[in-house]
């Protein structure tokens, strides 16, 4: 809490690579920045480990209400959403106010217009209110076009009141047809849905240029701080190193570099190693298909064996409000010795056992690898998430340090335990 180099680490990569979205060049920039971070730092065995990774260039987006009131529209496309065709796309407005209340409209209803999902976000500290309205982004478009919809386009999944789109991936399923999905700013969906809701027919023209193109290669960034006399065993740090092609990507997930990589980093400089390797994996392509969190779980193979938990950082800047673990029945009491230590830093009691770890942690979670999740505070991380504001601007310095010495007495504390964690259940498909 005296001061860490968190900033410094953030600042550095904001400054010298921006945005980073997977397959760019943006991207390959950022694995080389990586690689030399971790090197001048002093980590051990510092690599990159390669990834094959989805291609998707946004290109252009436009949107405009032609009746009854003609206006503009702020829009993004989203991640991974098919173009239009050169002329665009004109056609009635159907509003909706969830899935739920979309799947219950019949082809009829929808056929041949825009559909427009209008559910706000919550504002919440746990990010339960993006975990509520989500799907909205990544189901919506598929369940429109089965219907017969020609396009969607959804409330920003975000809780800015600014004139700005808040970008994310869909998921398109193979049994329905593609068809272009957008995100409008809050303030641009408030006013589609008071057109709407005056009770006059509303028309829109969309237009987008998304294309997809052949896959391309990224890669896991990997360094690590080397244990003592258990030193084959590995307690995992993780953060994404991608980010949004729209977005210097700060917060998300700079933040989370920042933290795990200066936890680890201050960890390798005390004049006790830890009993365990402290291993940090920069993974490549999270907001666009997990890409490298999966390879990392397949290229280890039987190492996973010796992965005794796992951190991830990929909520923002934090502070770490809260500890959460989801660890074997046998180790609960563990997790609640480490709260005491941590309760200093204004870290609350009261977690539970059923953390998720977070998304690129999921591969290995779902393998028995026990995960360990310091809560970050996640209170005004959507106002700017996945936007063009995530920039250096939005970084407190202090902050950083209170979530790195969060995750650094965590990963310590895993690190030196006598016992492990258990396993958990191995999910099977």
């Amino acid at each position: 809490m005296a001061g860490t180099r968190a900033y410094e680490h953030v600042s550095s990569l904001v400054t010298e690579v921006g945005p980073r979205f997977a397959g760019s060049a943006g991207d390959a920039a950022a694995v080389r920045w990586a690689l030399n971070k971790l090197g001048a730092l002093e980590f051990s065995l510092v690599r990159a480990q390669d990834v094959l990774v989805p291609r998707w260039v946004r290109g252009s987006a436009e949107a405009s209400i032609l009746t009854p009131f003609p206006q503009s529209l702020v829009v993004a496309a989203l991640g991974g959403s098919v173009g239009t065709a050169e002329e665009g796309i004109e056609a009635a407005v159907q509003r909706v106010e969830s899935l739920d209340a979309l799947k219950a409209l019949s082809p009829a209803a929808v056929k041949g217009r825009i559909v427009f999902i209008d559910q706000r976000m919550e504002r919440t500290r746990d990010a339960s209110g993006y975990g509520r309205t989500v799907s909205i982004r990544s189901q919506g478009p598929s369940i429109a076009a089965d219907l017969g919809a020609v396009a969607v386009v959804i409330r920003s999944v975000g809780t800015s009141t600014d004139r700005i789109a808040h970008t994310g991936g869909l998921s398109y399923r193979t049994d329905a047809p593609r068809i272009p999905a957008f995100a409008l700013s809050n303030p641009d969906a408030d006013l589609l849905a008071r057109q709407v809701t005056a009770g006059k027919p509303v028309r829109m023209r969309l237009h987008s240029t998304a294309r997809e193109l052949p896959p391309d290669w990224s890669a896991n960034v990997i360094g690590e701080i080397p244990g003592g006399e258990r030193a084959d065993e590995i307690v995992l740090l993780g953060a994404h190193l991608d980010s949004w092609d729209l977005s210097q990507g700060a917060v998300d997930d700079g933040a989370g570099i920042a933290i795990v990589t200066e936890a680890a980093r201050l960890i390798g400089r005390l004049d006790r190693k830890p009993a365990r390797t402290i291993r940090v994996v920069l993974f490549a392509n999270e907001e666009f298909g997990l890409s490298g969190a999966r390879e990392y779980a397949r290229q280890i193979g039987e190492e996973i064996n010796r992965h005794v938990a796992a951190f991830e950082a990929d909520l923002g800047q934090g502070p770490v409000w809260r500890i959460d673990s989801s660890v074997s029945p046998e180790a609960v009491s563990a997790i609640a010795q480490i709260h005491p230590l941590l309760e200093p830093l204004g870290i609350e009691n009261g977690g539970t056992n059923a953390a998720s770890g977070g998304s690129d942690l999921r591969p290995l979670r779902e393998a028995g690898v026990p995960v360990l999740d310091l809560s970050l505070d996640a209170t005004t991380y959507f106002d700017i998430h996945h936007t063009t504001n995530d920039t250096l601007a939005k970084i407190d310095a202090k902050t950083l340090d209170q979530s790195v010495a969060a995750f650094a007495v965590a990963a310590w504390l895993a690190a030196t335990k006598q016992g492990d964690f258990g396993r958990l259940p191995i999910k099977t498909e």
